[in-house]
């Protein structure tokens, strides 16, 4: 690594005299850490780089507070920002030709998703080796709000109530984040960005038809319209639909999703901005098949009663406020949710069900969070972020049976439980060298109280936790070509609902989080990305027995090296590929040294964009190697296929799309090929369905979209 940091940079200087000497002097790019600039700095070019050198071109304007830490998903703020991240701007998005947001997800080095039905409304997805087990140690955030049903209480997200068309940005943030963003932000954090309110009058769509072997057939409908209503008043509808069933028997699924805009600007300095969401699914989930019945028919399905329903309502309002150099903002959120999931038992696929059981679950949310952002000089440049939130969780969780045979019902667990949870954080960015240099000291403060009753047996149950969490990032714009970062961050996992039910005094999982790495672009053409990472995990709860229940005794390391390579010599060609190592160990227990389940060594990501004219042409597609299933690390399958390795392997996509204008509507009409060598894939045992779990094999991807 400091090899190849020193030979990068004395490789520095030559490349940016040839550069310079052969194309006219560029603006001097500002080196964002985590802030937005003000107009004045992004707008107006920068001086001229005088004769006596480098130094002088690489000075920064004065920087005004504003925004959140990650700031907007753009590639830009990518550059310069002081950990590894991954934005998929809509272009991008819509260019890949992806059925649903795991198919977009792929496309992120060190993200692995695994899609239960293969209709994207249920993803299971996992960052740098951390189990994808219903998303459970990643935090998802729709426009930085929580999208978990309760984010403290019950992390892994057992509903998931976005749609991909509703997205105008995907921003993967793996490092360098947990001192802003919390809780579970072991892995990193996955913001998902909404379509924003258009400047003009807009009406658009697009309607979508995904068809599988034997002619199995998913639509998806999308409709947009927005725009200004006057200088102080936006609005925004979206709605988009989905019906049909994906490739296997007993995946017949429906989905709706809503969301209105409202945002008024009463003055320069205030912005109100609103959001109200409803979201409404269900599915047949086909689950898993024994390997024998895989190998006979991988459409089919053995597991019949397993199903899954969900709907919530989700609302939010931001008040923004400019206060001289820096911004104060009040946040409100909050929702209302209920999920249920009915499966059958035993677990094993190709088993004789004996019985069914459902676990309803009611959510309700309620957040705020102020935060407000300054800068100032005190012998140095400086911008402090603060912020304080509050998180209030009621869940009533329940788990009723019925015996096939007899029809008997019975309520075997009827729980409900309440959440505290208070946070607060403070950063302060020092600007040095010319704000070449950016030094991000900052600590997040979590207390957490979880309250469980059990309704039927009366008994109660009290976990208190208290969390100090430093981090540290830095960032070095060394010359144009070239940015380093570092970074250091204690994240965690709070203790979970259903870990409290014993009794125990049970603390949250913590990891150190370590990356270094840089951002070289030795030319206009060529860009190059190199991340070390090291995530050392402490103090994970593991269930003992029904008698002890959980404890915190597992230790785990997940340290690897991210590499991106980007080539575009043209606006028309654009080349992008990605290489993760990944060495995901367990540091405890009965199989200390072994693999973590799902976390394949190796891994890459292709992707190449062509345009001629309206005509767009995209490739892209993921590879990665064999994996473990359990903690055994187990080699040869079971008869139920419950435990064995997962197979690696490559899935590689297809998609072209033309323009078409009519007066002053335009239309793109889109034909992709998905998994275009049928790659025989699977993965196993999601969440209660045990044995080989099938990957979308082809399907062929038609849509058709309209602007005006």
């Amino acid at each position: 690594m400091s090899a190849l940091v020193a030979l990068a940079m004395c490789a520095v200087p030559s490349l940016v005299q040839a550069e310079e000497a052969a194309r006219p002097e560029e603006p001097a790019r500002v080196a964002e850490a985590g802030v937005e600039a003000s107009p004045a700095a992004v707008e107006a070019p920068a001086e001229p780089a005088k004769a006596s050198g480098e130094e002088e071109a690489l000075k920064v304007a004065p920087l005004t507070a504003t925004g959140t830490w990650l700031g907007p998903a753009t590639e830009r703020k990518v550059r310069t920002y002081p950990g590894a991240r991954t934005v998929l701007d809509e272009k991008t998005l819509t260019e890949s030709g992806a059925r649903a947001l795991d198919d977009a997800l792929r496309l992120v080095p060190g993200v692995r998703v695994q899609d239960e039905s293969g209709t994207g409304l249920l993803p299971n997805i996992g960052m740098r080796g951390l189990s994808p087990a219903r998303s459970e140690q990643v935090l998802v955030l729709m426009d930085g709000i929580p999208v978990s049903p309760a984010p403290y209480g019950q992390t892994g997200l057992s509903l998931f109530p976005v749609t991909l068309q509703t997205l105008e940005a995907v921003d993967v943030a793996r490092g360098g984040i947990a001192v802003h963003y919390g809780p579970n932000n072991v892995g990193g954090v996955i913001n998902l960005v909404t379509k924003s309110i258009p400047k003009r009058t807009l009406v658009e769509g697009r309607l979508g038809m995904l068809v599988g072997p034997k002619a199995t057939a998913l639509g998806d409908a999308y409709v947009r319209a927005g725009g200004q209503v006057s200088e102080k008043l936006g609005l925004q509808l979206q709605a988009n639909a989905l019906l049909g069933d994906s490739f296997r028997v007993h995946s017949h699924s429906r989905a709706a999703n809503v969301i209105g805009d409202v945002e008024w600007r009463p003055s320069e300095e205030m912005t109100l901005a609103t959001k109200l969401q409803y979201y409404q699914a269900q599915s047949d989930l086909p689950g898993a098949l024994t390997p024998e019945a895989y190998e006979q028919d991988e459409m089919r399905s053995q597991r019949l009663y397993d199903r899954f329903a969900g709907r919530a309502l989700r609302g939010s309002a931001v008040l923004t406020r400019k206060l001289g150099s820096g911004e104060l903002s009040v946040t409100l959120f909050g929702h209302q949710a209920y999920r249920m999931f009915a499966f059958a038992s035993p677990l094993d696929a190709g088993a004789q069900p004996t019985t069914v059981s459902s676990s309803p679950r009611d959510f309700l949310v309620f957040g705020s969070e102020v935060r407000h952002n300054l800068s100032f000089e005190a012998l140095v440049p400086h911008e402090v972020t603060w912020g304080l939130r509050y998180i209030g969780e009621r869940v009533d969780y329940m788990v009723d049976r019925q015996e096939l045979a007899t029809d008997k019902y019975t309520v075997a667990r009827d729980w409900f439980f309440r959440t505290h949870a208070f946070a607060g954080y403070v950063s302060d960015t020092l600007h040095l060298l010319d704000g070449r240099l950016k030094v991000t000291p900052g600590l997040r403060f979590e207390y957490l109280e979880l309250r469980h009753d059990d309704l039927l047996k009366g008994a109660h149950n009290r976990n208190v936790t208290r969390d100090v969490l430093p981090g540290l990032s830095v960032g070095y714009q060394v010359a144009r070509p070239l940015f380093l970062f570092g970074n250091y961050h204690r994240s965690f996992r709070p203790v979970q609902l259903t870990q409290i039910t014993f009794g125990n005094e049970l603390v949250s999982e913590q990891a150190d989080n370590y990356e270094l790495g840089l951002r070289f672009r030795p030319h206009r053409w060529v860009d190059l990305g190199l991340t070390w990472f090291d995530v050392r995990f402490r103090n994970k709860l593991q269930f003992v027995d029904q008698n002890v229940g959980f404890q915190n005794l597992g230790d785990a390391r997940h340290r690897g090296v991210e590499t991106s390579f980007g080539f575009q010599p043209s606006p028309a060609l654009d080349v992008r590929l990605a290489y993760t190592y990944l060495d995901a160990t367990q540091l405890s227990g009965q199989y200390a040294g072994n693999a973590l389940p799902y976390a394949s060594r190796h891994e890459g990501t292709f992707r190449v964009a062509y345009r001629r004219g309206t005509l767009l042409g995209n490739v892209n597609g993921s590879c990665r190697s064999d994996a473990f299933s359990d903690a055994e690390n187990t080699v040869e399958e079971n008869v139920s296929g419950s435990k064995g390795l997962v197979p690696g392997g490559c899935v590689a996509n297809v998609h072209v799309s033309d323009e078409i204008r009519v007066d002053e509507t335009a239309f793109r009409v889109g034909l992709g090929v998905n998994n275009v060598f049928d790659a025989r894939l699977f993965t196993r045992n999601v969440d209660y369905s045990l044995g080989r779990v099938p990957s979308p094999g082809r399907s062929v991807l038609v849509t058709l979209e309209f602007e005006r």
